[in-house]
């Protein structure tokens, strides 16, 4: 099942707006480079798509377990101790960027289990980007 994404609004106040809007006039103006932007520490490395993708899939076996095991997202946080709305923010790809602890405590109450392995790449392995 693909996690589908919501707009939200985001209020903000003029300041962060005149913030924001500065930094966008500067990184148009500037046009720095990946490798630019990950020194400054203004960025950091990107995730590689491969990564994202097997991450989202990953959240959607999490959800159909759930449903699967006919549990609502209360009982998950029940169970996890984590908040209802951070579990429906994961689920739908909002919150993009969860930590192991989160997706194992997750996995923990739909009766499943994260498992993490060591591969040997293929003898031509794509460059990693830093």
């Amino acid at each position: 099942m693909p996690i589908r994404r919501r707009q939200m609004k985001i209020e903000r106040t003029p300041e962060q707006k005149a913030r924001i809007e500065a930094i966008r006039a500067q990184a148009q103006r500037d046009k720095p480079t990946l490798e630019q932007l990950v020194a400054s520490g203004e960025y950091s490395d990107p995730v590689p798509l491969e990564d994202y993708v097997e991450l989202l899939q990953t959240i959607s076996a999490l959800r159909k377990a759930r449903e699967d095991a006919g549990l609502s997202l209360a009982d998950v946080a029940e169970r996890t101790g984590m908040d209802r709305g951070a579990i429906s923010k994961l689920e739908t790809g909002v919150h993009g960027n969860p930590t192991m602890t989160t997706l194992q405590r997750y996995a923990g109450a739909v009766g499943k289990q994260i498992v993490v392995k060591l591969i040997d790449l293929p003898s031509d392995p794509l460059p990693v980007l830093h």
